[in-house]
């Protein structure tokens, strides 16, 4: 029954999903609404998840300090790293949730000195926070709650003087003597005077007529003489005078007229002392954020002193019934049974229908936490796709703590060694930079460029589990769909199981010797086709009616047909390249040819496609295609089409009454 009872102060787990870790919650109202449900008023408490990185980049940075101040014990990684599921950010950011969604206590302590990070480990549901995290502007800031311990934060008291002894300390930096006990002054005579000084209060209050609107009447006038501001300048006086009544009473009433003393409670407004009402109402006796967002124009001091004064007024105790009368009739308490609805992530046992709850996972998988195979329940984690899964005591770790008992890579483990003068740290551009065959601009280009590259570092175990696992994994159709998620945990745990199961004798791997990247690259550029160049000097016969007919169609890029780029009737020489043609087809307009930028190019080795190539793509066979595409590494024989050479026929000009049948000719 205790442990179902939630009460206003209370710490409690919230549940708004049932794949995502509890909420930490704080109980600051417990109101029913008009349906008769409860509604929870509480106080976020956030963890480190929901931080950005460069907030956890700050907390931890914040917590070597605190282990270095405190000298706290060490701790191992693992520990370490379930530390950081136990630290909390307190905000005072609001929200109203359900109280059904209460799923138990926790406890929420301000991290001191003198505590020790081990101890929160060894209890259940023990969180602890340092910071405030304010949602809104997204900043973690030191808590003004802190309990200051310690030698640095104690005063020195130093040595008592020895009769005698000259006191050598600057006394302009010492305090200031106001008040004497030992004054001849009886306390008749003192009393005497602080009456004449409120009587000299309240006719000043008359003379001035700002006073006279805020307290219009002789009563208020003489209340507002009765303050301790008038008592302070009254026995100030008598101490700056040296305990002389007479002078004194010169001192109360000069030649100007008398002197008036108002306090924080005369100086502020009614509009003032509002707002200031409506400001601690949100914010507490935070003075600082009051100051800031609702009386900028008043001082830390003025706020502070404003607020004692007014607790003495009867304001306060008229806010402070009504508070308490308000308290009254909200609920105090509420009882919540205890959740038993089964999880939609809980994974049914074998037998169950697939694709129920989880079901239709496959066998040997682990537990993605503490890699375990034995558990009495499973829950499904992560993705669908990736077929995750906790055992029963990870998955309350999980809900609870929002996080796993080991650390994973995305959260930051130590990844395997990699092989000795490996590429792998350097981006695509950087490494295509370091190529001999990259000229010095176009390494420029390619180092400007901004791609990721995804880096896959293989172990032998995943090695193996390609060959052992190979009905599970599918490496053809996997190849073919590269873009479709493969679960490597459960054909690691499935490779594992088959593993020991497995023939002694050691598998036939034939080792493929592959050449160096320079040697490639150097066959690439030496197989290249090049763009044949024009002897200078050539002369190209054009007619005249055809340059005038084209010239509208220079500068189009327009779809061309195979036979105008591969030239029909045009034989091919040995090499694949044609022979010089003689005279222009009517049919083939001079398109301009687009440039290619090298900073787009993936590679640094540019491959231009020419009429000729794509001719002997022609050639090749459906299944010549794919498996020249699927193994680029090998060099592929083609033979070149066999083409009928026929001998150039002359094209005749069209007459035409305005032009001539003689060729121009023109030198390039």
């Amino acid at each position: 029954m205790a442990a179902n009872m939630y009460r206003v102060g209370d710490y409690v787990y919230f549940e708004n999903s049932s794949s995502n870790p509890y909420l930490v919650r704080r109980i600051e109202e417990l109101n029913k609404t008009a349906n008769g449900n409860v509604e929870a008023k509480v106080v976020c408490l956030f963890r480190r998840r929901d931080i950005s990185s460069s907030l956890n980049s700050l907390a931890d940075s914040n917590a070597r300090e605190f282990e270095e101040e405190s000298k706290q014990p060490g701790v191992s990684e693992q520990q370490r790293h379930q530390l950081k599921h136990r630290e909390l950010f307190l905000s005072r950011q609001f929200e109203s949730l359900p109280a059904t969604h209460i799923r138990g206590k926790c406890s929420v302590t301000l991290l001191n000195e003198t505590d020790i990070l081990s101890q929160y480990l060894e209890k259940e549901d023990c969180f602890f926070y340092s910071l405030v995290f304010d949602p809104v502007q997204k900043t973690l800031l030191a808590d003004q709650g802190e309990i200051r311990v310690g030698c640095k934060y104690q005063a020195e008291i130093p040595d008592r003087l020895a009769e005698g002894e000259s006191d050598n300390r600057n006394q302009q930096k010492m305090e200031m003597k106001v008040w004497d006990p030992d004054n001849p002054l009886t306390d008749r005579q003192i009393d005497q005077f602080l009456v004449v000084a409120r009587a000299v209060g309240t006719f000043a209050r008359a003379l001035d007529c700002s006073s006279s609107i805020r307290q219009p009447s002789l009563h208020m006038s003489a209340a507002a003489a009765s303050r301790d501001i008038t008592l302070f300048h009254a026995m100030d006086t008598l101490q700056r005078n040296g305990y002389d009544l007479a002078k004194a009473m010169s001192t109360l009433v000069p030649q100007g007229g008398p002197v008036l003393c108002r306090d924080e409670m005369e100086e502020w407004s009614a509009s003032e002392a509002m707002l200031f009402e409506e400001a601690l109402e949100k914010y507490g006796k935070d003075f600082n954020d009051i100051r800031q967002d609702f009386l900028p124009w008043k001082s830390l001091a003025s706020i502070v002193q404003f607020y004692y004064m007014w607790k003495t007024t009867d304001r306060y105790i008229q806010q402070k019934r009504l508070k308490a009368a308000e308290a009254d009739s909200k609920l105090k308490q509420v009882y919540i049974p205890t959740y038993t609805k089964p999880n939609p992530n809980q994974i049914i046992s074998v037998g169950s229908k697939p694709g129920m709850n989880g079901a239709g996972f496959q066998k040997g998988l682990t537990c993605e936490s503490c890699h375990t195979t034995q558990s009495a329940q499973w829950y499904a984690w992560g993705p669908p796709n990736m077929q995750c899964r906790l055992c029963a005591s990870c998955w309350i770790y999980w809900k609870k703590y929002g996080g796993l008992k080991t650390p994973t890579q995305l959260e930051g483990a130590a990844r395997g060694t990699t092989e000795p003068h490996s590429r792998g740290h350097l981006s695509r551009p950087e490494a295509q930079s370091l190529s001999p065959y990259t000229t010095s601009a176009n390494r420029a280009k390619l180092l400007a460029k901004n791609r990721q590259t995804f880096l896959l570092q293989t172990t032998k175990l995943t090695r193996l589990a390609r060959r052992m696992c190979r009905d599970l994994l599918q490496p053809r159709r996997a190849a073919r769909r590269p873009y479709a998620p493969i679960n490597a945990n459960a054909i690691k745990a499935e490779c594992s199981i088959r593993l020991p199961k497995a023939a002694k004798t050691p598998l036939k791997i034939h080792p493929l010797v592959r050449l160096p990247l320079a040697t490639i690259v150097k066959d690439l550029v030496a197989q290249a086709p090049l763009k044949p160049k024009t002897p200078r000097g050539t002369k190209t016969p054009i007619n005249r009616n055809q340059l005038t007919q084209n010239r509208g169609l220079g500068g189009i890029m327009v779809k061309r047909a195979y036979e105008t780029m591969s030239g029909a009737g045009v034989p091919f020489s040995a090499n694949g390249r044609p022979l010089a043609s003689g005279i222009r087809s009517s049919s083939q307009p001079a398109a301009k040819r687009q440039k290619l930028n090298p900073a787009d190019a993936p590679n640094p080795v540019v491959f231009v496609a020419t009429k000729d190539t794509r001719a002997l793509r022609k050639a090749l066979t459906h299944l010549e295609m794919r498996r020249a595409a699927r193994r680029p590494n090998l060099p592929l024989k083609v033979k070149p089409p066999l083409i009928a050479v026929r001998p150039p026929v002359p094209l005749s000009a069209p007459s035409h009454p305005a032009s001539t049948n003689e060729p121009i000719v023109l030198e390039d």
